[in-house]
């Protein structure tokens, strides 16, 4: 009988292990990864790091693809099993998840935040703390560049990159630059205007945020507006031609070019330029057979001849905000911050963000030398620091929907494959911007 009611007891134990998780298998914490480049680091470096210091719990990383992040979080979220750190990215991501952000201002990892103003609030409750700064512009190759600079033939007379700081510059130079690739050895002065599915992001959210920026002034007047006139579109499609006209790719090929592609491009040594934003350090020197030098690669701002540019700079902010699910367990809630303020604050953490992940932080966790040292950070902060610069904000956050940028960029193809007008295009931006603002109740 002792030895069957032992038997019984600890039958009654194992199922209660089971069902709550045992310490041994511990408190999951499921993170939904946005950033599909830095999978990798979450699920090699960070999970084992966190993992090794934090016993009892255990870190799960799911990456979203390219683009389809809000698509895999409404499908996660559904779920027996969701998510409990997820992304948002500004007030419209707030709107698309209102059941899911959970207050975080009495957790430790908002209390990191060295501007409490920088974080996102709903109904009175802080729901969304940024976890990175960053920069956009255009990525040039200075090695090429200074190659061109030397031409005896060159037809511009500034005599390096630091001097384009208007559209006009930047428009002869590269032009040049397209009619001496050969003795330069490039395939195309800038890298693949890629337009495969899900690499439209760079036009239809970077490259038009400092004519939405020039339009409306700032995010806010974004978010609210029932309508977009375009009024700077033939700013846009001057550099948006630029860029097509002096590519790698012809342009009935970009359809099959993703942004991948274009980032090898310039890896690789095929082209000068590229746009993207400071986060694509590590692609570019990851890359296999990688020929650009680290110290060669530098920044210069999105011109397109809008007014007063000679003392704009990067444009700098940041969609990357954190959330916490608030119909997740207790335990997985408690654990998630545990886990975001080890990130960000132990020593451990505090070096995978600023050598791995390589982020640009808001947190006052970090000193100015634990900060990321990758050629593209320090552009970052050498702009955000330039005398008589301004930063251009992030005023693309206020964009009604997902939608409109895929409708954007399907008129964008359009006209590239000359199926329709410029015209088309911001009939387009203008038509979809009303309907999609309309269901988001502006």
């Amino acid at each position: 009988m002792k030895k069957a009611l032992s038997i019984m007891l600890l039958s009654i134990l194992a199922l209660s292990l089971f069902a709550s998780g045992s310490k041994e298998e511990g408190t999951e914490i499921y993170f939904l990864n946005y950033k599909p480049e830095i999978a990798e680091v979450y699920e090699n470096e960070v999970k084992p790091a966190f993992e090794a210091e934090n016993p009892g719990y255990v870190l799960k990383v799911v990456t979203a693809a390219s683009n389809q992040y809000q698509t895999t979080l409404r499908s996660e979220l559904a779920k027996s099993d969701p998510p409990v750190i997820f992304q948002v990215n500004g007030p419209v991501g707030i709107q698309e998840n209102v059941d899911n952000v959970a207050p975080m201002q009495d957790m430790d990892f908002y209390a990191l935040l060295a501007d409490k103003s920088m974080a996102l609030s709903l109904d009175g409750n802080v729901v969304a703390v940024p976890y990175a700064v960053e920069g956009f512009g255009i990525i040039y190759n200075d090695a090429i560049m200074r190659a061109y600079f030397a031409l005896p033939d060159k037809a511009v007379s500034i005599t390096s990159a630091e001097e384009i700081t208007d559209f006009e510059t930047l428009k002869a130079v590269v032009e040049d630059m397209t009619a001496h690739k050969d003795e330069l050895g490039i395939q195309g002065v800038f890298a693949s205007t890629s337009f495969a599915p899900g690499s439209e992001w760079r036009w239809t959210t970077h490259l038009i945020n400092p004519a939405l920026q020039a339009e409306f002034g700032d995010r806010a007047t974004v978010f609210s507006s029932p309508t977009f006139d375009f009024a700077y579109n033939e700013n846009f499609r001057a550099i948006f031609d630029l860029y097509l006209d002096n590519s790698v790719t012809a342009k009935g090929l970009v359809a099959s070019k993703a942004d991948a592609d274009s980032m090898a491009e310039f890896a690789l040594g095929q082209c000068a330029m590229v746009q993207n934003g400071n986060w694509a350090a590590a692609q570019i020197l990851g890359q296999a057979g990688v020929k650009v030098a680290e110290e060669d690669i530098k920044f210069l701002p999105l011109y397109m001849g809008l007014e007063g540019e000679k003392n704009k700079g990067l444009n700098i902010g940041t969609e990357n905000y954190l959330s916490i699910n608030r119909n997740a367990s207790s335990e997985a809630i408690e654990g998630a911050d545990v886990f975001l303020t080890w990130l960000y604050s132990s020593e451990t953490g505090k070096k995978l963000v600023s050598q791995s992940l390589l982020f640009i932080t808001p947190f006052s966790s970090f000193s100015a030398d634990e900060m990321p040292d990758d050629p593209l950070a320090r552009q970052v902060n050498l702009w955000m620091n330039k005398d008589g610069i301004t930063s251009v904000d992030w005023v693309f956050q206020g964009i009604p929907s997902e939608q409109w940028k895929a409708d954007f960029a399907q008129a964008m193809l359009e006209y590239i494959n000359g199926r329709n007008s410029w015209d088309d295009v911001v009939s387009t931006a203008q038509s979809a911007w009303a309907r999609e603002a309309e269901i988001a109740g502006r």
